[in-house]
């Protein structure tokens, strides 16, 4: 058994991962099992370099609020802003703080310094504007697309004025309320004023898509992409935050399918662009339904790489990311009778596995999952193996 398991692994590399799949993938989505360290991301980084120079990969795009997003795009192809204010304000969740994303920002800018615009590497997140304890302010996004359609169609054609959007709005502090995402009254998302705002979007929305002619021929292509990302991101938000008011027994299993719902949309608006490599966790990318407990409650949720596989096809590929040990979160050697166990006996402390095979060598009888001793690890889950491209197996995760 061990020898045909290491039959199946190759060092991590872009070619070796090509050879996995029947043709180069517009999205190649590469999974974590955990967040924050930074030697999954270094290993991300170096994929991405692999993708850039040998297979022509153009973006990058990671889970991270989309419209903090724009300003480490700004950066990476214009110069905007400095490193630091970049990593200070373009990310959500603390990534900013990583240098492994520090050093991929650099390299990306870099990379880009002398070339022409369509050559240039992009940056997105995917991820809304959510963060951890709860949803932004739809403010940003509904403002910067009324103020787009406000300077190019009539203003009769518009369902509202500035001073209206500001007026339903109010306070920020409304919106962002923490204590709403487990307590459903203290959420606004169901109040007067957000049904008005979700009309309204949905009405802005709508003028773009009727006036797309005239718009796109007077419009860049990247301040078209950016519009529509204020669009839908507007009405996913007023979406999220009506959900989060709900108090029905489904909401919380719709709040996290919304989720990545919105992290869906914004994959194919990457995909649009040409290829692009992905990194989120792996119950963001897997083709399987995702699950997790919450207060208790099983929620089950079709990911956000589930809902762009079903679109785009063989032109969407999911790698796996699996580990050993994560000794400093007190996850220690895995039991040898896990998938994760058999892996971590392969003299490679870095590897890429083929998933199907694996899983043919195992046959009819998978190992058992492995058991989490922390809540921040989300160990591989043996019956995924047949619907994964490619997996990569970490021995050891030193602290970042």
């Amino acid at each position: 058994m061990a020898t045909d398991i290491k039959d199946t692994a190759h060092a991590v590399e872009a070619a070796a991962v090509m050879r996995l799949l029947p043709t180069r993938p517009r999205l190649l989505a590469l999974g974590e099992p955990t967040h924050g360290e930074d030697t999954l991301l270094e290993l991300r980084n170096e994929l991405f370099r692999d993708l850039v120079e040998q297979h022509g990969y153009r973006a990058v795009a990671i889970e991270s609020d989309c419209l903090r997003g724009l300003l480490v795009d700004d950066h990476v192809t214009s110069g905007a802003g400095s490193l630091d204010e970049v990593m200070e304000h373009g990310f959500s969740h603390g990534w900013g703080t990583s240098a492994a994303n520090r050093d991929l920002v650099r390299w990306m800018r870099a990379h880009n310094d002398g070339l022409p615009p369509s050559e240039r590497l992009r940056f997105a997140g995917i991820d809304g504007p959510l963060e951890i304890s709860g949803a932004a302010s739809p403010r940003q996004a509904l403002t910067a697309l009324h103020g787009y359609l406000a300077a190019r169609v009539d203003a009769s054609l518009l369902p509202c004025t500035a001073e209206t959007l500001d007026r339903l709005l109010g306070a920020d502090e409304r919106w962002t309320e923490p204590a709403a995402m487990m307590d459903p009254t203290r959420s606004i998302g169901r109040s007067d004023e957000a049904g008005e705002l979700r009309l309204h979007a949905d009405d802005m929305t709508a003028l773009l898509a009727a006036q797309s002619p005239q718009l796109l021929a007077a419009t860049s292509p990247e301040d078209w992409d950016r519009v529509r990302l204020y669009a839908r991101t507007a009405v996913g938000l007023l979406r999220y935050h009506s959900w989060t008011a709900d108090t029905s027994p489904a909401r919380l299993t719709r709040l996290v399918g919304l989720r990545d719902q919105m992290m869906a949309d914004n994959l194919l608006a990457v995909a649009a662009r040409g290829p692009a490599l992905v990194h989120a966790h792996n119950a963001h990318l897997q083709r399987e339904k995702s699950s997790m407990r919450m207060g208790g409650e099983l929620l089950e949720w079709w990911s956000a790489g589930a809902l762009a596989s079903a679109r785009l096809g063989e032109e969407y590929a999911f790698v796996a990311t699996a580990l050993g040990t994560i000794r400093h979160q007190g996850v220690d050697t895995p039991p040898p009778d896990t998938v994760e166990g058999l892996l971590y006996g392969l003299p490679e402390d870095r590897c890429l596995v083929d998933p199907r095979r694996l899983s043919a060598t195992l046959g009819a009888s998978l190992p058992a999952p492995r058991v989490s001793p922390w809540f921040g690890y989300a160990p591989l889950d043996p019956a995924h193996l047949p619907t994964m491209d490619g997996l990569v197996f970490v021995g050891d995760v030193p602290r970042s």
